[in-house]
């Protein structure tokens, strides 16, 4: 069989392991090992397959680096709408205690609420801003 064949095959192997893993990174070097087999279809030596899936795989593995970096942190869940559904949902709060806490009745039940950092402890409409725990973390909207 032609040395083209066995980067073809390779190519593949990789990109089926690039499926179960969910990572860039093996897809990338599936890429080099498709530039080293064409390099051997046009009948390039050894060195120069060799060569070209390594830089190309390299490259590759920088541009997934760097995509991943320049990517934004995720949310944490507990401030997360898509996880959280009463993320952004409002409350009133009648009158807080001395440690910035109240109870307010929220979705049929009794809530424990924290006012969030930087906020002034007043009675009103909060919004929910993040569920910690069993605990409703509220902001001014």
């Amino acid at each position: 069989m032609a040395i083209q064949y066995w980067w073809w095959i390779l190519a593949l192997g990789i990109g089926i392991l690039e499926l179960l893993s969910g990572t860039f990174y093996l897809l990338v070097i599936a890429v080099g090992c498709a530039a080293g087999g064409l390099v051997a279809a046009v009948g390039g030596p050894l060195w120069a397959q060799f060569v070209t899936a390594a830089v190309v795989s390299i490259a590759g593995a920088a541009w997934a680096r760097r995509a991943r970096a320049g990517a934004p942190a995720p949310e944490p869940a507990g401030r997360n709408r898509d996880v959280v559904a009463d993320v952004g949902e409002r409350v009133r709060v009648t009158a807080w205690d001395t440690d910035r806490r109240a109870r307010v009745q929220y979705r049929g039940t009794q809530w424990t609420v924290e006012l969030a950092p930087g906020e002034s402890a007043e009675p009103g409409e909060y919004r929910i801003r993040e569920v910690a725990g069993n605990r409703l973390i509220l902001a001014r909207p």
